[in-house]
């Protein structure tokens, strides 16, 4: 039986499946940079929640999806791909889960929004569609953690979401002005605004 990441990946384009495999490659690439842990928190800061919010501005959904499929197949298969050179199924049983399960479902709805919204990109559409993006990730994390470290709500707030909200907000900002950069280098991306025409998202 296929994979999550291959059934995603049915009726793409080779085009399609190059920008799916480049951005799975971005989330990669962003857990080069060291996690952060705070106190407050066992879930630590990084860079690879930019990429989701990147992916499901820039590809669409259906694109989208597939490219976090992906990267979570390759982690799960045991490629120390998340920052901090983790990898492999424990990660699917640590306090992060939530988070990382969050990512297709946060880079879909993103990518999903972000294509009703059409052409031309606005900075503040896109800015309010990586928001609620970002608050879809924090539902699934908070969910995550109360589940696997048996914590409160209060407490799963307290550990999931004050500790990020200074950074991913920081994150919903640049990942904004530069899906606002890329679109406008390359219109295609996106259906034109009221319109039916466009690439499949």
């Amino acid at each position: 039986m296929p994979s999550p990441a291959v059934r995603a990946g049915v009726g793409l384009s080779a085009r399609d499946l190059a920008f799916v495999a480049v951005f799975a490659g971005l989330t990669a690439a962003l857990g080069l940079l060291p996690a952060v842990y705070l106190p407050l928190s066992p879930v630590p800061i990084t860079a690879q929640s930019l990429a989701v919010v990147l992916t499901g501005a820039i590809l669409g959904a259906r694109r989208a999806v597939a490219a976090q499929l992906l990267f979570m197949a390759l982690v799960a298969i045991g490629l120390p791909l998340l920052s901090g050179g983790r990898g492999g199924l424990a990660v699917f049983v640590g306090p992060t889960v939530g988070f990382f399960l969050a990512w297709p479902v946060m880079a879909g709805l993103i990518g999903w929004l972000t294509a009703r919204a059409g052409a031309p990109y606005t900075l503040w559409r896109g800015l309010a569609v990586n928001a609620l993006g970002t608050l879809v990730m924090y539902a699934f994390g908070i969910g995550g953690m109360m589940l696997v470290l048996r914590l409160s709500l209060p407490a799963a707030l307290v550990g999931g979401v004050v500790p990020f909200l200074v950074g991913d907000t920081v994150k919903c900002v640049i990942a904004t002005l530069v899906a606002k950069g890329v679109h406008a280098g390359y219109p295609g991306l996106l259906p034109a605004r009221g319109g039916r025409s466009g690439p499949a998202c």
